[in-house]
């Protein structure tokens, strides 16, 4: 029942992963976009170039605002990586502390410190 509950959030964060790969591929460029523009303003000396590299600088900000549902994709991908360390999970036996040998004589030993 758990692999089934898993192959069906899988299968939700995978669609919603793929309806989402625009946005993504949009907010990465526009984010590129506005660093080189960012650095060509810094490195301006014209009044001019300035003015025009802060106007062209925010519809690139707006387009990047645009595209914040990529950020629901990146979600997705993370749940999908995390279903697939679930997935691949092993489960893990664990002894009774009574059956291991080691423990009991911790137990012992500090009984025998205590007297």
């Amino acid at each position: 029942m758990k692999k089934f509950g898993l192959l069906v959030a899988g299968g939700i964060a995978a669609v919603v992963l793929l309806s989402t790969i625009g946005p993504m591929v949009g907010l990465v460029v526009s984010l590129v976009l506005l660093y080189f523009i960012a650095k060509q303003f810094l490195k301006a000396d014209s009044i001019w170039a300035k003015i025009g590299l802060g106007i062209i600088g925010f519809i690139v900000l707006m387009a990047a605002f645009h595209n914040v549902p990529a950020i629901i994709g990146a979600v997705a991908a993370y749940v999908l990586y995390i279903i697939y360390k679930k997935w691949n999970q092993n489960k893990t036996i664990k002894f009774k502390e009574e059956s291991d040998p080691f423990v009991n004589f911790e137990k012992q030993w500090t009984d025998l410190n205590k007297n």
